[in-house]
């Protein structure tokens, strides 16, 4: 990442030589983590989306709390891309320790904005660098001393109105929203950005090329985290109990249900309908909604990957004797405690594998916070239906970011609570095997704790069973229940959310990717086609695969499978699975910690087809 540099006595020259770039470009604000730079580059980028901008943000920020660097780039895209971008051509140096690095990546003809006082040495001779006395703007008696540092933040967002054209009224918004109405604190912060802006336009001559324009790209839109969506998608999918413990970055999923369930699920009488646990651990949590699923509950955790490690020997309790729950995986990247505040989707081998044994569990793979939103309800029925843990397999990037996207539908199905067996119906079928595949698909008729019937009882045993649920250490018991678990697997195969497919004629290559990892490849096959390489499309959207990913690849001289790990982890499973097309398929994973970008795919692919 970089950091930029600004001088007050610059004034206009070759700019006026230069093509304007409007609505195409990129910030980083570098500053440090705890300077209250978070709520300054939310206040820019929900700006600009008001203008009507296509805008998204990737914040890189340390794991400690406070002091280390942090980077947050926005990108501003007349086109609708949103995935991270190689470099920034603005960029706002408020991190002396990282200034000179910063510099460095900046592109030729890009912008350095940095403090007066900085020791940032301006090094190069082809940006342009606009310097700011931060100071005196953050020293006003109404602002106490203790909060300067935090203040100085709103310094560089009253820069960027004045130098790029932001609307300063969609700042006050943007504020005002931020702040839920307190207006003392809107005022002040908005009076330190006017007080910028003002001063940028009296002291310093514009000298670049870069500016905004309204425009009406995201009219009806939202700004919302995946793991808020996700949230939202959990509470409209009737969750009733989500036990955890913390973990970044899931942490914010649980925050949101926090927020949300007092609003929308509590009874006539103000009472909550639902329970957020945070257990003591989480091997606890999964305990806890694993209990809460066998008892009819509709539960859920949200953990990440040291999470899930610790989750195993659970998940394979639930696997083996068919307990639904929903477990979402918020992917950062491995191994061991590896980066917890960096991007990967390196879960995908564990998770769809993960306990003892011949185990495989139903995932779902989310590419938007749209889906993040469908999926948080889905998961529910479909770990009703299948009686099994589902997992969601979400990540730092998709989850922790602001994403724009269209408002969320309302679930337009009831909620499928799967073969759940009353009172009345054990009256009138006499018998009841809890293991038995009556249907031929795999799955068992359950019934739940209290059901008012001497033969609603049943063991839900981990340990070897029969079709009635009784103990047993026979070998053929223990093949025909393994069996039984393969027909409900292939059974999930129809029922998880269809990949999504872009055929394009005459083009001889396919692209697969799945997750967050869909904005790079998005840009990247527009940038392909540009350089005369079609390439058809298709996305994942879930675990275990299903046929129209063989007919894809089938129909396609070579694919290549796009994801955020080093191993190729999905392009493993899918080799696994389908030997014979295993020839056509090419990994490209990439897994340093960021967000792919569209040149990393285009890059990796072009290679390859040279080779």
């Amino acid at each position: 990442m970089s950091t930029l540099e600004i001088d007050t006595d610059i004034r206009r020259g070759a700019v006026d030589d230069l093509p304007p770039v409007v609505n195409d470009f990129s910030i980083v604000a570098a500053t440090v983590n705890g300077s209250g730079s978070q709520t300054a580059n939310l206040m820019l980028i929900r700006a600009i989306f008001k203008m009507g901008i296509p805008v998204n943000g990737k914040n890189l920020f340390p794991s400690n709390i406070s002091g280390l660097p942090t980077w947050y780039t926005i990108r501003v895209s007349k086109d609708g891309y949103t995935a991270r971008r190689e470099s920034a051509e603005i960029l706002v140096a408020f991190n002396e320790q990282t200034a000179a690095d910063d510099l460095a990546a900046l592109p030729s003809g890009g912008v350095c904005i940095y403090p007066e006082d900085s020791k940032l040495q301006r090094a190069r001779d082809d940006v342009t660098y606009y310097s700011l006395p931060v100071k005196q703007f953050v020293s006003a008696p109404e602002i106490h001393p203790k909060m300067r540092d935090k203040f100085a933040t709103m310094v560089y967002v009253g820069a960027l109105v004045e130098l790029l054209g932001i609307d300063p009224k969609e700042i006050r918004a943007a504020l005002t929203h931020h702040f839920n109405g307190k207006m003392g604190v809107v005022d002040l912060n908005y009076g330190v950005v006017t007080t910028v802006a003002d001063w940028v336009r009296e002291n310093i001559v514009k000298n670049d090329p870069y500016r905004v324009e309204r425009m009406d790209r995201t009219d009806g839109m939202v700004l919302i985290e995946g793991n808020t969506a996700g949230a939202l998608g959990a509470i409209f999918g009737g969750v009733t109990v989500a036990a955890w413990y913390p973990i970044t970055p899931s942490t914010s999923l649980i925050d949101a249900l926090n927020e949300y369930l007092p609003k929308l699920r509590s009874d006539e009488d103000g009472k909550p309908t639902w329970a957020v646990i945070q257990a003591e651990d989480e091997m606890a949590a999964i305990g806890m909604v694993l209990g809460a699923g066998w008892a009819g509950g509709r539960a859920m955790s949200a953990t990440s990957g040291p999470g899930i490690s610790l989750m195993t020997e659970f998940a394979g309790l639930g696997y083996f004797a068919e307990i639904p729950g929903v477990i979402w995986d918020v992917m950062r990247i491995g191994p061991s405690t590896g980066l917890p505040t960096r991007v990967s989707q390196g879960d995908v081998l564990a998770v769809y594998f993960l306990g003892h044994g011949d185990t495989r569990h139903v995932c779902l793979l989310p590419g938007s916070v749209a889906e993040c939103f469908e999926f948080g309800y889905a998961a529910f029925d479909l770990a009703e239906r299948l009686q099994t843990p589902v997992f969601v397999l979400s990540d730092l990037d998709l989850g922790m970011n602001l994403w724009m996207t269209e408002p969320f539908d309302y679930p337009n199905r009831p909620m499928d609570r799967g073969k759940v067996l009353s009172a009345d119906d054990l009256r009138r079928l006499g018998s009841f095997k809890r293991f038995e595949d009556v249907d031929g698909d795999g799955i068992g008729y359950r019934t739940l704790p209290g059901t008012e019937h001497p033969l609603a009882a049943y063991f839900a045993r981990g340990t070897g069973h029969t079709e009635d649920a009784v103990y047993s250490e026979r070998p053929d018991d223990w093949e025909q229940n393994l069996a039984r678990l393969a027909r409900k697997h292939d059974t999930a195969r129809a029922l998880v959310p269809k990949p999504l497919v872009e055929m394009v004629e005459g083009a001889e290559i396919g692209v697969i990717t799945y997750g967050s990892a869909r904005p790079a490849v998005y840009e990247a096959r527009d940038q392909l086609a540009r350089q005369g390489l079609p390439t058809s499309y298709l996305r994942l959207r879930a675990l275990p695969l299903e046929d129209s990913l063989r007919q894809f690849i089938a129909a396609h001289e070579r694919v290549y499978v796009v994801e955020l790990n080093h191993d190729g982890q999905m392009c493993q499973i899918m080799r696994m699975e389908m030997p014979e097309l295993a020839p056509r398929m090419r990994s490209v994973a990439h897994c340093d910690g960021l967000p792919l970008s569209a040149r990393l795919v285009v890059d990796a692919i072009l290679e390859q087809e040279k080779a």
